[in-house]
């Protein structure tokens, strides 16, 4: 049976164990954070006097309010982001102009759409151009 040697470093943990987890504090207000709050309120009250009910019922209809202002913002980026895909697809078989990297104003017929980013890329010519990027869009001589 082989023993292993006694040094003054400190001892190598294997295993699950081998450094403490971090606990990155939230940086947003969410629902969960905002019922901690109300539940740890409710816990640490004077019993000689409670929270009155209608404190409770204003604090649980803020968090019913911030949760739907969550869904609504939520939604409202979604939205947009389909409607950059829209005009982008849109865009297919049209003359448009853009600035290029020189700062010219370069125009071509936009062939393709990519929607791989988060912002739309329209093909133009061979380049790939940010939808963002695009300044105007003429009907495409047949």
């Amino acid at each position: 049976m082989t023993v292993e040697a006694l040094t003054n470093e400190p001892a190598k943990a294997t295993g699950i164990y081998t450094t403490q987890p971090t606990r990155t504090p939230k940086q947003t207000m969410d629902s969960e954070v905002f019922l901690s709050l109300l539940v740890t309120q409710l816990r640490n009250q004077d019993p000689s006097s409670p929270m009155d009910s209608n404190q409770m019922i204003t604090q649980t209809t803020q968090l019913a309010s911030m949760e739907q202002l969550t869904r609504l913002s939520t939604l409202g980026e979604e939205n947009f982001s389909l409607q950059m895909r829209m005009a982008a697809a849109a865009l297919i078989g049209q003359e448009v102009s853009y600035a290029g990297e020189n700062g010219q104003i370069r125009s071509g017929i936009a062939s393709a759409v990519s929607f791989a980013n988060q912002i739309p890329t329209v093909t133009i010519d061979g380049a790939a151009v940010n939808l963002d990027l695009i300044s105007g869009v003429n009907r495409a001589a047949s």
